[in-house]
């Protein structure tokens, strides 16, 4: 292993300690006011690149690219290997980007695109599409695949599995936290809009969770159709109602992978992803600590269950 490498999963390391953590997260949620909040967080790894301006939407874009961010700079320090993993797990700034284009092209206010530099893997060549067809031409030039069509939905949609299905190449933990949240996306969009999956989305679907699952007729018995590293994510969940909880449990999941990883004593890329977990998990936490500051406070225990 280069030193390079070692180096660059000591920075990873230091970076995942670095996180603002389930209790001063709760503290943020309890402040009166969003003006309050980013104040609490002024001090922190997430303050620089704080809005003047307490807008909730721009406060928490800021949030989620001081881990991009860190994600770059670690990048900087890891062999290429490493960074292919790195690039993998940016896969959701990049999703946002592209939601952003498509909300633009519809006429509608999208938030600035995050700046991906060497973690892009589609984005140079997407940022300039005139249109819905062009960006489905584009993508299926690159690791993302053709959407299969140009419609908007269709094209959300089929990122969000296709991103499922890079991150499960990266090892068992990632390939686990992969299939839960297809299998969650898949039950929201079948059994909590109604609606059944474009062909191309469902064939990425089928390769993560199974055809028999995608075939279901309620989610209880998609969930017993699941193979065990995405069953997890749905067991006890009855009806759509309760996705939100499953969701939760993705993410909690998530978290504690990603510290365990963390805490192992041999070198390689798992602890690099580990730590990308760690902080995920952060910034989706502080995230929704921001939105219950928001709404005075007095939120926290709603904070609480999702968090």
């Amino acid at each position: 292993m280069s030193a390079g490498f070692v180096a660059g999963q000591v920075r990873a390391r230091a970076l995942a300690r670095d996180v603002l953590g389930a209790e001063r997260a709760r503290v943020v949620a309890q402040a009166g006011s969003l003006p309050e909040a980013l104040a609490g967080l002024s001090a922190t790894p997430y303050g620089k690149g704080l809005p003047a301006a307490p807008e909730l939407d721009a406060a928490q874009h800021a949030v989620a690219g001081s881990l991009l961010w860190r994600l770059r700079v670690l990048a900087g320090w890891l062999p290429p290997r490493a960074v292919i993993a790195m690039r993998t797990m940016a896969g959701w700034f990049e999703v946002a980007n592209i939601d952003g284009l498509l909300q633009r092209l519809a006429g509608r206010p999208a938030e600035e695109p995050y700046a991906l530099g060497a973690l892009a893997t589609a984005w140079p060549v997407l940022a300039d599409a005139p249109d819905t067809a062009s960006v489905r031409e584009r993508l299926a030039a690159t690791p993302w695949g053709d959407p299969g069509a140009a419609d908007p939905y269709g094209i959300r949609l089929f990122l969000r599995l296709s991103w499922a299905s890079r991150v499960s190449s990266l090892g068992a933990r990632a390939g686990d936290w992969a299939a839960g949240a297809a299998a969650v996306l898949v039950a929201g969009e079948r059994f909590g809009e109604g609606r059944g999956l474009p062909e191309r989305s469902s064939g990425r679907a089928a390769r993560l969770l199974g055809r028999a699952a995608l075939e279901a007729p309620t989610l209880p018995a998609m969930a017993g159709r699941l193979g065990r590293n995405a069953r997890w994510s749905l067991e006890g969940i009855e009806d759509a109602a309760g996705l939100w909880r499953a969701e939760s449990r993705c993410w909690r999941r998530l978290e504690q992978d990603g510290e365990s990883m963390l805490r192992g004593s041999a070198f390689g890329v798992d602890q690099v992803v580990g730590a990308v977990a760690v902080m995920a998990a952060d910034v989706r936490r502080v995230r929704a600590a921001l939105e219950a500051a928001t709404l005075g406070g007095g939120s926290v225990e709603a904070y609480d269950e999702v968090a």
